[in-house]
């Protein structure tokens, strides 16, 4: 298959750090198709050598396993071209649209790793100059709008330019093999199935903890907020895999309409719900390793004064059968204690015990990162069934025991990171791990309520210490349902 690949944005933080990185990945590990060209474009003025040097300098400061040698990098370069564009003007365009039409590729993908702000403009030249044909897909980062209001327009505008299969709405979080496994895990097994509802399950967590502070992305944040940046989109798509109905196959739009039944099922918010469900916190100075770190109005390019979130912890319901009663808990933030993603099902205890002492539910977590893998929490009878007969002396009959899976070194030649699949998959046209607009759409309708209520009320935010799990009143949003946040059990 011959494709081309066209980065706008190609000079900018995403594309060398995650972009770039992950397809010299796909061609290191052969599966990039072979007759493809990749063209990087930005406002800078340069020639196709000069980026290359640029982005060989940016490539050395990945990971020593990913990093290419000199060799390697003369080979993969020779895929790779720049391109000088004002994405305002037309006649750039024309000049891409000659570009790529000095050959008739069979695939054409154009990765917007731009400012959202700039997608309808982008969209609306390439549709303008003839560059949305059928061969053509457009990939679009997240955050996809600021809001509800502006999520609608930018999708009005794309959906003038490209068909909804053309237009492919990328959320890295659904790449990761983990969280592919998910689907996996509930329609490829007969174990869990029968167990995943309300009668079972007595709660689910989702935690997508960072230790890191913003960085150098100070002034992005501080427009955008944890909300917008993990909640609405990586957050709730966790939540739609693990609570979606079972689908009728494996076609994208299979599982996609299953997800946003999840979406429109789950319990809207209103002012009241959101000042008892939802807990927003701004990290403080701390110390994170032994190491002291700033606090957010510290970092740079934050204003002093700034009433931006940098964690959320809320309480969710979905309104149907299968999971009536059973809360969800959604948590992420800056500044934690460690980088910990995982998603933690609380089952019910036992409903007769007949064993002495008091023992934890069973547990599955499933881990996204740093580690990658499952892990089901049973108990068992340390010493065998005849002390555990025996009983009494005021000790515990049952010892939690771990069945581990940890799918690096369950696959160890086979693992695709996020990008790298997502990439592949944009250029395949495989669309099942791609947000619908009608999914990003409920989504953000769902948040925005929360964004409302904070604006109308700018005194809710809690600080915590950074190296902390966040605000005292997260703890207490759990502990107010019987339940704790993993960590502290």
């Amino acid at each position: 298959m011959s494709f081309e690949l066209v980065f706008f944005g190609g000079t900018g933080d995403l594309t060398w750090r995650k972009l770039m990185p992950s397809l010299f990945q796909a061609w290191r590990h052969g599966k990039l198709p072979a007759d493809g060209r990749i063209l990087a474009v930005a406002r800078d003025d340069r020639d196709s050598a000069g980026y290359r040097a640029w982005l060989k300098a940016r490539l050395q400061e990945a990971e020593s396993a990913k990093r290419p040698t000199d060799e390697e990098f003369s080979r993969f370069a020779e895929l790779i071209h720049y391109l000088r564009m004002d994405l305002s003007q037309e006649a750039d365009y024309l000049r891409l649209k000659s570009w790529l039409e000095s050959r008739q590729a069979d695939t054409i993908v154009m990765y917007l790793a731009t400012s959202p702000h700039l997608f309808p403009q982008i969209c609306q030249q390439l549709g303008q100059c003839g560059l949305n044909h059928e061969r053509v897909r457009v990939v679009l980062e997240k955050p996809l709008g600021h809001d509800l209001a502006s999520a609608q327009e930018i999708n009005r505008v794309v959906r003038s330019v490209f068909s909804e299969r053309q237009a492919l709405r990328i959320d890295h979080y659904l790449g990761k093999p983990s969280v592919q496994n998910l689907v996996a895990l509930r329609f490829g097994n007969v174990l869990f199935e029968p167990l995943w509802r309300r009668e079972n399950i007595a709660n689910i967590q989702i935690t997508l903890a960072e230790s890191l502070g913003v960085g150098t992305r100070g002034d992005f944040y501080d427009r955008t907020g944890a909300l917008r940046d993990m909640i609405q989109n990586h957050a709730l798509q966790l939540l739609t895999m693990i609570a979606m109905e079972p689908p009728s196959s494996a076609d994208a739009d299979a599982i996609r309409d299953e997800k946003l039944k999840v979406l429109r099922s789950l319990k809207p918010f209103d002012a009241f719900t959101v000042g008892r469900d939802v807990v927003r916190g701004q990290y403080r100075a701390g110390s994170i390793d032994g190491e002291h770190v700033p606090g957010y109005h510290e970092e740079d390019k934050v204003p002093a004064d700034s009433q931006t979130e940098t964690f959320v912890a809320l309480r969710c319901e979905i309104a149907n059968w299968r999971w009536a009663g059973v809360p969800f808990y959604l948590r992420t933030g800056k500044r934690l204690a460690q980088r910990h993603s995982e998603i933690v099902v609380n089952f019910r205890p036992i409903p007769h015990p007949i064993f002495p002492g008091s023992h934890a539910p069973n547990r599955l977590v499933i881990k996204l990162q740093p580690e990658d893998g499952l892990e089901l929490q049973l108990l068992a009878a340390k010493g065998g069934l005849s002390s555990v007969l025996a009983g009494g002396n005021g000790h515990e009959a049952l010892s939690p025991v771990s069945l581990d899976l940890d799918f690096d070194k369950a696959f160890p030649t086979e693992r695709v990171g996020a990008y790298e699949r997502l990439l592949l998959d944009a250029l395949a046209g495989r669309l099942n791990l791609f947000v619908r607009s009608d999914e990003q759409e409920q989504a953000w309708r769902w948040v925005q309520p929360i964004l409302d209520t904070w604006a109308q009320d700018p005194s809710g935010l809690r600080p915590y210490a950074a190296g902390t799990w966040g605000p005292p009143a997260s703890s207490a949003l759990v502990a107010r349902d019987s339940f704790t946040w993993p960590e502290e059990l």
